[in-house]
């Protein structure tokens, strides 16, 4: 099995329950493939840096998976041809990190000031 941060960014005009729902999808999805969730952190909707897909805005969301390498083709498959992703990207890490991503501390931070 090897390790995988996941982030799905997802199409503005979706709701906040939309996103968790599609991303507990996803989670479904992994664990289809025999894989499973470590984590999941929803990073918010954040500016882009240029339009895609008409979207100025996007919905992040970051998930720490295990999963067997060769179904990691399968899951960028899946992605793809979800209408509501509008970018994906799969990062192989050598193990999974126990403390918040760098972009969930950013945010707390932002909610503290």
């Amino acid at each position: 099995m090897a390790y995988y941060e996941s982030v799905l960014v997802f199409r503005q005009d979706l709701t906040e329950a939309q996103v968790k729902e599609k991303a507990s999808k996803f989670a479904d999805i992994i664990k289809e493939l025999g894989g499973s969730v470590k984590s999941t952190e929803f990073w918010g909707l954040k500016n882009l840096a240029y339009i895609i897909r008409k979207n100025r805005k996007a919905h992040y969301v970051m998930l720490n998976i295990e999963l067997p390498g060769s179904q990691i083709t399968e899951l960028e498959r899946r992605s793809r041809i979800d209408e509501d992703v509008i970018r994906f990207l799969n990062v192989r890490v050598e193990k999974l990190s126990e403390t918040p991503s760098i972009m969930m501390k950013k945010n707390t931070e932002e909610e503290v000031a």
